[in-house]
C-alpha cells in the first residue's frame, strides 16, 4: 500500500539521520572536551558536555524510531508509533537535565583564578557551529516531511547547540580579548549555554506532551480531511472529524452524513470508499474509522441523487 510504503521509508530515513547525528555529535563532543580541558576553557568544555548528551539523545531517537517501525499487532492495533513520541519526550528531559548540570558547573568555576584560555579553543566551537548547522537543517526538513516528533526534537537540539556554541564563542572571545577584565566571562558563557539548553528542553517536553495527550492537529489538516471526504458522491456532510497522531501518521475518526434512505449495504460501501480514498490522497493518514449517520437537512433534488455512483 502506498501509505505503508511511505511510512516505512520515513522510519528508515529517520533512523539513518539518527545514526549520522550520533557520529557527528560524538566527534564534536570529544574535540570540544579534550581541547577545552587542554586550553582551560569552561565554555568549550560545557559545549562538549552538551554534545555528549546529544549522542545519548540521538540514541534515544534511534531506539524510538526502530520500535515505532514495527507493524501493528494484537496488543497494539494502532501500531507502535507512540514510542517515537516518547523518545522525543525523553530527549526534552535529557536536555533539561543536562542544562541544569552545565549551569551548576559553570557557576562553580566563576570565582576560580586561573590562566586565560588558549586561543586555539575557538576552533572547536567554530567547527561545531558549521556541523550542527548542517545537521539541524537536514533533520528539520526530514522531521517535518515525515511528521517525526522525535526527529524534530533532535533538530531543535542541534539548533540549540548552535546558539550554545555562539554564546560560548562570544564569552571566550571577551576573555581572550582582555583576560584581566573578562576572565569570568568564559564561565558565564558556560552558564548561558546551560540556560539555552534548559529552555529548549522544556519546549520539546511541551510539544511531545501535547501529542501524547491526543491534541488535535492543525485546522488546515482537518479541513483537508473533510474536503477530501466530501468530494465522493453520496457524502452529504461531515458531522464529526477527529484525528490523533500515532508516530508519523494520524488515525482519524470520521462521522459521515448520508441520505436516510440509503441501504445499510450502500452506506457500508460508501464508508469503505471514503476510508481508502482518504488514505490514498492524504499519506499522513494511517487509517480511518468511519461512522455513518443520516443527513439531518433537506435532501438534494432527484436530479442530483446522493446515492453512491458505481
Amino acid at each position: 500500500m502506498k501509505t505503508a510504503s511511505a511510512s516505512y521509508q520515513g522510519w528508515k530515513e529517520g533512523q539513518r539521520l539518527a545514526v549520522a547525528s550520533m557520529l557527528g555529535s560524538g566527534l564534536l563532543a570529544a574535540g570540544n572536551v579534550l581541547l577545552g580541558l587542554a586550553g582551560r576553557s569552561t565554555s568549550v568544555v560545557a559545549a562538549g558536555v552538551e554534545f555528549a548528551g546529544d549522542v545519548l539523545a540521538s540514541g534515544v531517537v534511534l531506539f524510538g524510531l526502530v520500535v515505532a517501525s514495527r507493524p501493528p499487532d494484537a496488543n497494539h492495533p494502532y501500531g507502535h508509533g507512540r514510542s517515537e513520541t516518547l523518545a522525543g519526550l525523553l530527549v526534552g528531559l535529557i536536555l533539561s537535565a543536562a542544562g541544569v548540570g552545565i549551569c551548576t558547573r559553570s557557576l562553580q568555576q566563576v570565582s576560580n583564578i586561573h590562566p586565560p584560555p588558549a586561543f586555539y579553543t575557538i576552533w572547536p566551537l567554530i567547527g561545531s557551529i558549521v556541523v550542527k548547522g548542517i545537521l539541524s537543517t537536514v533533520k528539520f526538513r526530514a522531521g517535518r516531511r515525515i511528521q517525526s516528533a522525535a526527529l524534530v526534537a533532535d533538530a531543535w537540539n542541534d539548533g540549540v547547540d548552535i546558539l550554545s556554541a555562539l554564546a560560548a564563542l562570544t564569552a571566550l572571545g571577551l576573555t581572550l580579548h582582555d583576560p584581566p577584565r573578562f576572565l569570568p566571562a568564559d564561565h558565564y558563557g558556560g552558564f548561558a549555554v546551560g540556560l539555552i539548553v534548559i529552555f529548549t528542553g522544556l519546549l520539546v517536553v511541551r510539544d511531545t506532551s501535547l501529542q501524547l495527550m491526543d491534541t488535535m492537529p492543525e485546522e488546515a489538516f482537518l479541513r483537508a480531511i473533510r474536503d477530501t471526504a466530501m468530494a465522493l458522491p453520496g457524502v452529504l456532510g461531515i458531522e464529526k472529524c477527529h484525528a490523533r497522531k500515532t508516530g508519523l501518521q494520524y488515525h482519524v475518526d470520521l462521522h459521515l452524513e448520508v441520505a436516510p434512505t440509503m441501504t445499510v449495504q450502500d452506506s457500508h460501501e460508501l464508508a469503505t470508499r471514503v476510508r481508502f480514498h482518504l488514505r490514498e490522497r492524504l499519506p499522513a493518514i494511517a487509517d480511518v474509522l468511519v461512522h455513518v449517520e443520516p443527513f439531518p437537512g433537506t435532501l438534494p433534488p432527484p436530479g442530483e441523487s446522493s446515492e453512491p455512483q458505481p
